[in-house]
């Protein structure tokens, strides 16, 4: 196994690219270290399998470097890369049984029979195929396909890490959560370096330690799902993460004011003068409807789904989410919302400001 570190990595398919514009994926700095489970996040386009295509060797990027621990593997094929990678659509071959999938790579490597028999039998156990194994493959269901590429790609014990492109796609939704817990019970069982590519909050969030969110390819956070959620560093994230995603209200701040159409909400911070676009980001977790204090609303329409309700208002010329709990009345006079101060977010040219006490700005990608 390996640490891997990208270093000032970007790729065009253009032969003789102009600008920034011409880069599927622009700079990327990172290090996904040893042992840890990790999610590539964003929607279809923003760079995502392009970067887990460089990482295998697929693909030779157009700048930088990748280094497996402190080798330089940027010019390696795959094979030399060692390294295991599970693809959007199930790769088996039919004519052999599902035992003899999941002993492929065991064999080609050479491994003696009673080594490959006992981690066949242990990989099969873990995720449910061991009734399976004496069947062919071909005439299997989609999901069990797709269990066999991934016992397939985690029966190595070797491999420097693991990379699944969108593995779950194929799988109908109400098989999709165990699929997730298997793997994350085989990231604790092995403590393979996993790379989990996807679309799906859902899936990344419940099976990475860590997130890397990507939006028009470039990488704008890097963090726990906690901290995705809590302090996005861009707009894109705190739109993307959490369902319904936060909302976005345009206002001007003075320290710790934030200012629209003339009314005015408290901040935690002192954000001094930030010179751009600016923004409040507020999760509909944290918007209360009020009779009277706050700022003005007017509720669209009303959704009771189960736990909670889900309202959708108009604040001024913004559309805006709420979160209520199931049990909380939404009656005709609550007219108007308040903010949790200290749950606020304040956005420049879509980037996350940091209030402070000096009233000193600083923003950026975390």
């Amino acid at each position: 196994m390996a640490s891997i570190t990208l270093e000032d990595l970007a790729h065009s398919y253009h032969p003789k690219p102009r600008g920034e514009a011409d880069f599927a994926l622009k700079q990327v700095n990172h290090t996904w270290e040893d042992g840890h489970a990790y999610a590539l996040l964003g929607p279809s386009g923003c760079g995502k399998t392009t970067l887990l295509n460089i990482m295998s060797g697929l693909l030779q990027p157009t700048r930088g470097r990748i280094l497996f621990d402190e080798r330089d593997v940027t010019a390696a094929n795959t094979s030399e890369r060692n390294i295991a990678q599970v693809f959007q659509f199930p790769v088996v071959y039919d004519t052999m049984t599902v035992g003899q999938n999941l002993a492929f790579p065991l064999r080609n490597r050479g491994m003696k029979a009673d080594y490959i028999a006992g981690r066949v039998q242990r990989i099969a156990h873990m995720i449910g195929l061991e009734a399976h194994l004496q069947q062919k493959a071909r005439g299997l269901t989609a999901d069990l396909k797709q269990k066999i590429s991934l016992g397939r790609g985690v029966v190595r014990d070797d491999v420097n890490a693991i990379l699944f492109d969108e593995p779950l796609t194929v799988i109908d939704p109400h098989l999709k959560w165990e699929l997730r817990t298997q793997l994350k019970s085989l990231h604790r069982e092995f403590g393979h370096t996993m790379i989990y590519v996807t679309h799906d909050q859902t899936e990344a969030l419940t099976f990475a330690e860590k997130v890397v969110v990507m939006h028009d390819g470039l990488v704008v956070q890097i963090g726990t799902p906690q901290e995705l959620f809590d302090t996005p560093a861009h707009t894109f994230v705190g739109y993307f993460i959490g369902s319904p995603g936060m909302n976005f209200i345009p206002v001007s701040v003075e320290g710790n004011r934030a200012i629209t159409n003339g009314k005015t909400v408290d901040l935690a911070s002192n954000y001094g003068s930030p010179r751009g676009t600016t923004a409040l980001g507020i999760r509909p977790e944290f918007v209360r409807l009020t009779k009277g204090a706050g700022l003005p609303v007017s509720i669209d329409h009303v959704r009771d789904v189960g736990r909670q309700k889900l309202v959708s208002a108009t604040l001024f010329d913004a559309k805006i989410n709420i979160v209520a709990d199931a049990g909380v009345e939404i009656e005709a006079d609550m007219t108007n919302v308040t903010f949790d101060p200290k749950k606020v977010s304040i956005f420049c040219d879509d980037w996350r400001v940091e209030g402070g006490p000096t009233g000193e700005v600083e923003r950026g990608a975390s």
